[in-house]
């Protein structure tokens, strides 16, 4: 496994910000970890880092263990947290040459990371006069400069525009596909985007742990708007499973079912026994935003 976590718990004072959480994580995944502010995500993502050390529990990133071999764990590991820590008086070749000293790295590769991370137009500026965008992606550049086998990333898009945005998904997406990558973000159509499975973490503990397409198929809830071709009384609309309706019209209507099946062939078979057609069918199963609000919302 490129991580493992077991047991792992960290208080700051009477606040206990994890509480035994454990999962591991292979090599080649892309992993979204999500939660609310406060939820733990950056403590977590600080101690399997070797910033800080937990209370309880130990955790191991591409088999070195984070308490007891932390230049390992910090040689194999490529981090770029919530709040990139740049200085900005350096030109971008200058940031970049400071970290390769110090991870003993060529300068072909501090080329490489520049193009790889899409920093060429702008690599010639002072850090200071780049958008947040750009200084995020200085952040990437560091975080890979010594090609790392995991990566560990704390909101990694944030301040980046919408094109900017498709151009580091792709870059993740394709680091993924040899190393391990562990991010944490608030975007969800990102973790859509991106991630293979989802790590839900809510007041210190993780409460879903699942493969992204595995989650969005077990929800149990959909809602099916129809519309037929002539007036249909709503008392008539009667099916297994329907929790609720609303009318648009005479003929549209907006269903709720709660049925782990499709109901949609439910609706053909209705139609055709009351010799209607159907001139719109559509289904809106819950996204991973409306399930995390969910999950992360319940008293």
């Amino acid at each position: 496994m490129s991580i493992e976590v077991v047991n792992i718990s960290k208080s700051y004072g009477e606040q206990k910000a994890l509480d035994q959480i454990s999962f591991s994580i292979k090599k080649g995944e892309i992993v979204g970890f999500l939660g609310p502010n406060g939820a733990g995500k950056s403590t977590l993502m600080k101690i399997l880092t070797t910033f800080i050390t937990a209370d309880e529990g130990n955790g191991k990133v591409n088999g070195f263990d984070v308490t007891t071999e932390v230049k390992a764990v910090q040689k194999s590991v490529g981090y770029l947290p919530e709040h990139n820590p740049l200085y900005l008086d350096l030109y971008i070749r200058e940031y970049l040459s400071f970290n390769a000293d110090i991870y003993k790295v060529t300068r072909q590769r501090i080329e490489e990371v520049i193009q790889l991370t899409g920093l060429t137009p702008e690599s010639n500026k002072k850090i200071s006069q780049l958008s947040k965008g750009y200084r995020q992606r200085v952040g990437l550049a560091c975080a890979l400069l010594h090609d790392p086998d995991v990566l560990i990333l704390d909101e990694p898009t944030t301040g980046l525009d919408p094109n900017q945005l498709v151009e580091i998904r792709d870059l993740i997406k394709n680091i993924g596909k040899d190393k391990t990558v562990f991010l944490s973000t608030h975007i969800m159509q990102e973790v859509e985007a991106i991630c293979e499975r989802v790590i839900i973490i809510n007041n210190g503990k993780i409460i879903e742990d699942k493969n992204l397409t595995t989650l969005v198929k077990e929800q149990i809830h959909q809602i099916i708007n129809i519309e037929f071709d002539q007036p249909i009384l709503k008392e008539e609309l009667i099916f297994q499973n329907l929790k609720s309706i609303t009318s648009y019209s005479d003929s549209a209507y907006e269903l709720h079912f709660e049925s782990e099946r499709d109901m949609r062939p439910l609706l053909f078979d209705f139609a055709n026994e009351k010799e209607l057609k159907i001139l719109q069918l559509s289904l809106k199963n819950k996204n991973l935003e409306q399930i995390f609000r969910e999950k992360t919302t319940k008293k």
